[in-house]
């Protein structure tokens, strides 16, 4: 049996670009895409904490160190500069594959860069 699990996730990536007139995609700062393990091109699951809008689109990779994060195409109706989203990818695991299964967290501060990053997800206190 196979389960499909966040494999890496951008925890309120600030956009810095809406770019209605480019080919499409999310560009993502270079540095953060090898920090959390996304490729270029690999399908992503973009949820914006502002507006509510949920949509899928690719990664792009934007210039290393420029703390970019630029929704293009169409999806750029759905996020403007300023919004919060949290950036996820996913991936299918084998059983055996679970057993050391931990996701890349990346957490970005107020300001846009990267705070930190984790392998867990705090437990929600009721």
């Amino acid at each position: 049996m196979y389960a499909i699990m966040l494999k890496a996730k951008l925890h309120r990536a600030l956009v810095t670009h809406s770019v209605l007139d480019y080919e499409g995609s999310c560009a993502i700062d270079g540095d953060w895409l090898d920090l959390a393990g996304i490729r270029e091109y690999e399908q992503i699951q973009l949820y914006n904490v502002d507006n509510g809008e949920r949509f899928t689109t690719y990664a792009i990779r934007g210039e290393e160190g420029s703390q970019i994060i630029s929704v293009n195409g169409a999806a750029a109706h759905k996020a403007a500069v300023g919004h919060r989203l949290i950036i996820c990818a996913y991936a299918q695991y084998s059983e055996a594959e679970l057993n050391n299964f931990k996701p890349r967290i990346l957490y970005m501060a107020a300001d846009g860069s990267l705070s930190h990053s984790s392998n867990a997800i705090p437990v929600q206190l009721a």
